[in-house]
């Protein structure tokens, strides 16, 4: 039978007519079951209709499950299905539901699929690397951006068209579980890493070849100061404050990298949630930023309006028809992730509480995107280039040079570090997080994985020995998914430590592998399911292991894994060698052993605060003038200043100088700085620079990160780096909440950390 020609076709289907142009033409033949359709998802429910119990599709329950051929908006994360598809499976799996939705709905959508690539695609066999906290501490737009746009390519082959990432919330509270999906503190340095994630994901957002994925900014807003640290609480904030650190990688994002998808966060703002608020998602988002993509809602948030019992309610909905009549006036397209409170749409309309032209406006910006992606032109992947692409060792490279170029060296006590393999004969690895996987949340698994130990082991082959011992548990078992966390017996752990001291007394040198784990921060999503933390000490017998290690008489070096800052001031004072690695990925060994042993030279620098203690939070840096004047008994000052971070070799920051040091509102400068290796190795360093606006009308914070650049140096080479000063740079919001340069001097800080001891001052001043 012939294909009808284009110009019989319904203009919806003519692929020559613009986007546009197609949905206007599309929505005029929807019926009201049809709009509503498109506003939901299927994810768990993927089971009951339309999968077999090996999770392949069945089309038996599908024809039964939509039945009234009204079609479906998303599927989600069908990476998921059975138990778990690798690359080829799943991409099969979503040719053979998109298939039936094309062909078994009156109208012929596709459907949306969505996953979470948080670090990586969290499917069977993508390429996993560090977590965004890691990527914080890299300070490298250049390698985020080539990541996640490996990570769209793996995604999209496989059949997926959006990434549940990247996450440009601000983590203020270390004691907040989901701080390990953050790319830090500081507003500046998440909205550069942001719009790299964003870039990487999208490329220039035509889609055509196939290789990109839909972004989606989460989780709007301020999800990452919650009171008392605990996950979905309440954010208590300034309308400034929220403006000026919160919206600030969102608004970045969407109108500089052209970011398509919002998701709408769990919390409240002002006794108002998310979720609920027209004056977030419609009056900040749409209208005064201009956005035109679409609004997800976080999963099972928009039920949360009202009480959902096994977690929290808002309390703002009696039920879940209300939640859905607030959803719908905040603008929520589309819920995530099941069926749920939306399913009272065509009853809300029907009966006028709701307009039809309500949901023609929430449908049409997920049309245009279906459209825009070619879902309604070329909706197939083809399986054998998915297995070809996803988990590649092209990509395994991307991942090492992650892994790498986060870990960040804390303290190194007499050049301790790097060893000479050469000089070793025993190398004791000892610790919890010695041999396990340590990959954090939102995590697929990786075709390849290398502990420390096995790294260790395959770098230095019989050259050196290397004995292990667990030497503590920090949990039993477990992960990420399982509900109860078990800590481990004291007895049992003094019994490890024990035959771990039998096999560090013949050591050279001793390598500790501890911190936390996945267990021990985490989302935390139920009353069942916790993750937040009221203290930042290391759980367990830990601190008893590093006694007890550091009482052999051995040099001890210690590998910190850990989703959050900890706070480790017996190791600073005691312990001569310490890295920071957050979660490193699937590469962890190798990249740790290529640092260990100088292959490799750190130059990580912290993303966030580690302060002291958990009773010195708040502890970023851009605080208020008035906001560390000290304690009793104790220091104010943090335990390691956000942009820390050592290397094996020296830097000198010489001659700090502006381009013009007066200028008038609006326009711009250069600081300059020249930078010196001055060691014996080549290196990498972050050369930062912070502003303080000296007299203001409304307090401003000590400095705030403007710019940074990430130099390559050999020994004594130099290199003059150059910092634009922009309008930008030194603009905030007034006393009347106007964006605005105010005239006066500006103080011009060049350094290697957030330290006054490690920055330079100029004076920069501004007159009309």
């Amino acid at each position: 039978m012939k294909k009808p020609s284009a110009a019989r076709l319904p203009l919806y289907r003519n692929p020559a007519r613009s986007a546009a142009m197609r949905v206007k033409d599309l929505l005029a033949r929807m019926t009201l079951e049809e709009k509503a359709a498109q506003m939901m998802c299927v994810w768990q429910k993927k089971s009951e209709t339309l999968l077999d119990a090996e999770g392949n599709f069945n089309l038996r329950k599908a024809r039964a499950a939509f039945k009234h051929r009204h079609g479906l908006g998303q599927v989600g994360r069908p990476s998921d299905a059975g138990n778990g598809k690798n690359a080829r499976e799943m991409a099969e799996l979503t040719n053979a539901i998109q298939k039936f939705f094309i062909e078994n709905s009156r109208l012929g959508i596709p459907v949306m699929f969505h996953e979470e690539c948080l670090h990586g695609h969290a499917g069977a066999g993508s390429t996993s690397f560090s977590q965004p906290i890691g990527l914080g501490a890299a300070f490298n737009p250049e390698l985020v951006e080539l990541l996640y746009a490996m990570t769209a390519e793996e995604t999209r082959a496989r059949g997926a068209h959006q990434a549940l990432t990247p996450v440009v919330d601000v983590a203020r509270d270390p004691r907040w579980g989901r701080v390990e999906e953050t790319f830090g503190e500081d507003p500046y340095l998440v909205t550069q890493l942001g719009l790299a994630a964003v870039r990487g994901f999208q490329g220039d957002g035509s889609f055509r070849d196939k290789k990109r994925v839909i972004a989606t900014l989460k989780h709007f807003a301020a999800h990452g100061q919650p009171e008392s640290g605990i996950n979905c609480a309440p954010v208590n904030v300034s309308a400034r404050l929220l403006r000026e650190t919160f919206l600030y990688p969102f608004k970045e994002a969407i109108q500089k990298a052209g970011a398509i998808s919002v998701m709408a966060s769990y919390n409240e703002i002002d006794g108002v949630p998310s979720h609920a608020s027209e004056w977030l998602l419609r009056d900040v988002l749409r209208r005064e930023w201009g956005f035109k993509g679409f609004v997800v809602s976080d999963y099972y948030a928009i039920w949360e309006l009202g009480y959902r019992p096994d977690t929290h309610g808002h309390f703002v909905a009696k039920d879940k028809k209300e939640s859905c009549v607030l959803a719908v006036r905040a603008g929520v397209n589309i819920e995530f992730p099941e069926p749920d409170c939306y399913l009272h749409l065509t009853e809300l309309v029907r009966e006028g509480t709701l307009k039809e032209s309500d949901l023609d406006s929430l449908v049409a910006p997920m049309l245009f995107w279906k459209f825009k992606m070619g879902l309604f032109d070329d909706p197939y992947v083809d399986p054998e280039a998915a297995d070809r692409i996803v988990g590649s060792e092209e990509n395994r490279r991307l991942a090492l040079q992650a892994a790498r170029e986060t870990i960040t060296l804390l303290k190194n006590t007499d050049n301790l570090v790097p060893l000479n393999p050469s000089k070793i004969k025993t190398l004791a690895v000892i610790g919890p997080n010695a041999d396990r996987e340590l990959l954090g949340g939102y995590s697929g698994k990786p075709k390849f994985y290398t502990s420390l130990l096995e790294g260790i082991r395959a770098k230095v082959g019989d050259r050196v020995q290397v004995p292990y011992s667990e030497g503590c548990k920090i949990t039993v078992g477990g992960s990420w998914n399982q509900d109860l966390v078990t800590p481990s017996h004291p007895e049992d752990d003094r019994r490890q430590i024990h035959e771990a001291v039998k096999v560090a007394q013949n050591a050279d040198v001793i390598l500790l592998a501890i911190g936390g784990n996945e267990q021990t921060s985490r989302e935390a999503w139920s009353r069942k399911h916790m993750g937040d933390r009221t203290r930042l000490r290391m759980v367990g017998q830990q601190q008893e292991l590093v006694t007890t290690m550091l009482s052999t008489g051995k040099p001890v070096i210690v590998f910190l894994f850990n989703g959050s800052p900890l706070s480790i001031h017996y190791l600073q004072e005691n312990v001569q060698a310490v890295f920071e690695c957050w979660y490193l990925g699937q590469e962890t060994g190798h990249a740790v052993a290529d640092v260990l042993f100088g292959d490799y030279n750190p130059g990580g620098k912290l993303p966030i605060t580690i302060p002291r203690s958990a009773g010195h939070l708040p502890a970023f840096y851009n605080y208020k003038p008035s906001a560390r004047r000290g304690y009793l008994f104790d220091s104010a000052a943090p335990l390691y200043p956000f942009g820390f971070g050592l290397s094996f070799t020296t830097f000198a920051f010489k001659h700090v100088r502006l381009a013009k040091k007066n200028i008038r509102v609006g326009q711009s400068t250069q600081v300059l700085v020249d930078v010196q290796n001055t060691g014996k190795r080549a290196g990498t360093e972050v050369v930062q620079m912070y502003i303080r606006d000296c007299v203001s009308s409304v307090t401003r914070p000590v400095k705030e990160l403007k710019g940074f650049q990430k130099i390559s140096l050999r020994p004594n080479d130099s290199r003059t780096v150059a910092l634009e000063i922009t309008p930008e740079s030194l603009a905030f919001y007034d006393l009347h909440l106007k964006y605005v340069v105010e005239p006066g001097d500006f103080e011009i800080m060049v350094g290697n950390s957030s330290s006054d001891a490690d920055l330079q001052k100029v004076i920069l001043t501004v007159t009309k």
